[in-house]
């Protein structure tokens, strides 16, 4: 580990003379791509620096044990060294978390997509729970939450419903939530109190930017159509919802939230790249999940990852066996003490992978 950090501190001097000296780069591009990778290394460069600071107080605390010393004085320089050297693995542990490799997608804003699964109305209805429930941690954030594309049921529930979350870590901090989630409880249409268990999947994808993706016009297949509303009411009498076919993948993506055909072709083709650049890096991943099936950081989205007990007020997330009790807070967006655990377990099992 020192030998990697000494290596990064000489690359950060580095950086620093080029970003001090605009000679050393061509233009604005390569001057943005070097601030970018200064401020990455940065926080590891000053932890460094306090960790050789450590050492070497360590190192003179220990020196001093060998000088004649009165006993209170000996105390005291032994105390001093059991404090440095609690300090010092206090460092060495914040020192490993920040050499994981990071996730490049982690400063990006997200596309959500939720869909109801198994249970019909009473799983279009709990899709709408969680998209409440997104938007609530969204607001908490401050981030901006605007809706793609709904597919609405008239009863407050989504068959389907896509939007994006712009702010800044907001894949880094819901990245976790895909995969199926799992409601029990009992439906107001249930007059035998019977409890019903229904699903929704989550897809968090990060959003494609145009340096990430680029895609032909010869490739798509655009269609317009006249919108519709929950229960097939039309909307609007102009074709102006839209559906759009990548047609080397098969990747369908439609739009009628706007009354604009403009507006709608634009979302569509946002969502269209951002699966496209989520495909390529499915595949890309694909050996790393094998080798990590199971483990939090899979994002695979056929997994039962938590269960919404309605009955008992508690929520299991099935991956780390963590279960929260606050359970109206939960669903008002309070989500915070569940993803810092997930985030804590996927830190721990790339430190084992990288030890």
């Amino acid at each position: 580990m020192l030998e990697k950090l000494g290596f990064i501190e000489k690359k950060y001097d580095e950086l620093n003379q080029r970003i001090m000296d605009p000679d050393l780069v061509k233009d604005l591009d390569e001057y943005q791509s070097v601030m970018k990778e200064h401020s990455d290394i940065e926080p590891i460069v000053f932890k460094y620096k306090e960790y050789t600071r450590i050492l070497e107080e360590l190192e003179d605390a220990k020196e001093l044990l060998h000088d004649k010393l009165d006993d209170d004085m000996n105390e005291m320089v032994k105390e001093e060294i059991k404090g440095l050297e609690e300090e010092q693995e206090t460092i060495e542990e914040e020192l490993r978390l920040l050499l994981i490799p990071k996730d490049p997608n982690d400063h990006k804003n997200v596309i959500v997509e939720i869909r109801g699964g198994a249970g019909g109305d009473e799983a279009a209805l709990f899709a709408g729970v969680l998209f409440r429930m997104y938007s609530r941690y969204a607001e908490r954030n401050n981030w901006k939450v605007e809706i793609m594309d709904s597919n609405e049921i008239g009863i407050g529930g989504f068959k389907e419903v896509i939007f994006m979350i712009k702010g800044k870590g907001a894949f880094s901090r819901l990245k976790y939530e895909s995969g199926v989630h799992r409601v029990q409880r009992v439906p107001e249409t249930e007059s035998s109190g019977r409890i019903h268990t229904s699903t929704a999947t989550v897809a968090v994808l990060p959003e494609a930017e145009d340096v990430d993706i680029e895609i032909e016009a010869k490739d798509l297949k655009v269609d317009t159509y006249r919108a519709s509303g929950a229960g097939g009411q039309h909307v609007n009498t102009t074709d102006s919802a839209i559906r759009i076919t990548h047609i080397p993948t098969g990747i369908i993506v439609s739009c009628q939230d706007e009354k604009s055909q403009t507006k709608n072709k634009a979302k569509a083709m946002k969502i269209i790249k951002t699966r496209i650049y989520d495909k390529v890096l499915s595949d890309q991943q694909k050996e790393i999940a094998q080798d990590r099936k199971g483990q939090v950081g899979t994002g695979d989205r056929s997994e039962r990852i938590r269960t919404y007990n309605y009955p008992q007020t508690r929520i299991t997330d099935h991956r780390i066996n963590y279960t929260v009790n606050k359970f109206s807070d939960f669903l008002d967006g309070d989500l915070d003490e569940l993803i810092d655990a997930l985030i804590t377990t996927d830190q721990a099992e790339k430190l084992q992978e990288n030890a």
